[in-house]
């Protein structure tokens, strides 16, 4: 299957930080995009709220000026984030008042936020969703229908 650089890139991050311990939702520098830009939080300003869809002023500067971090667009990294923290249980956007407090050794809830990311990022490659393990389970004519 053919991907993309940034597609290959943040899953690698994604993949490395996940298995490393170091992807947690309330870290804007280790939640999945940060572990995007490689555990930088300048992103987080880009937008007034985090896990939130709108961009302020300077998310729409950088979107209007064509703007790319590590190959995404602001209003994209605000949609990877606002999928990674909805699939992990959080409210969005994310305040104080509505967090709760998560465990980052829940290895389920941060693979649900991983699935959820992953999907997305294929989705905005316009790549098939490399998370569907359906077809590996296909037959046809009570043969396996794909191989490895």
């Amino acid at each position: 299957m053919k991907t993309t650089l940034r597609f290959e890139t943040a899953i690698n991050k994604l993949y490395t930080a996940f298995h490393n311990n170091k992807l947690n939702p309330e870290c804007c520098k280790q939640c999945a995009v940060g572990n995007i830009l490689d555990q930088t939080d300048g992103w987080q300003y880009l937008s007034d709220d985090h896990g939130g869809l709108q961009l302020n002023y300077v998310g729409k500067v950088h979107q209007s000026l064509g703007r790319k971090f590590n190959g995404y667009t602001p209003i994209e990294l605000l949609q990877i984030e606002h999928e990674f923290l909805e699939a992990c249980g959080f409210k969005t956007p994310l305040h104080h008042s509505n967090q709760k407090p998560i465990n980052t050794a829940d290895k389920d809830t941060l693979f649900q936020g991983l699935y959820a990311v992953v999907t997305l990022l294929c989705k905005l490659d316009n790549i098939p969703n490399v998370m569907d393990y359906t077809r590996l389970l296909e037959v046809h004519a009570k043969k396996q229908k794909f191989t490895f």
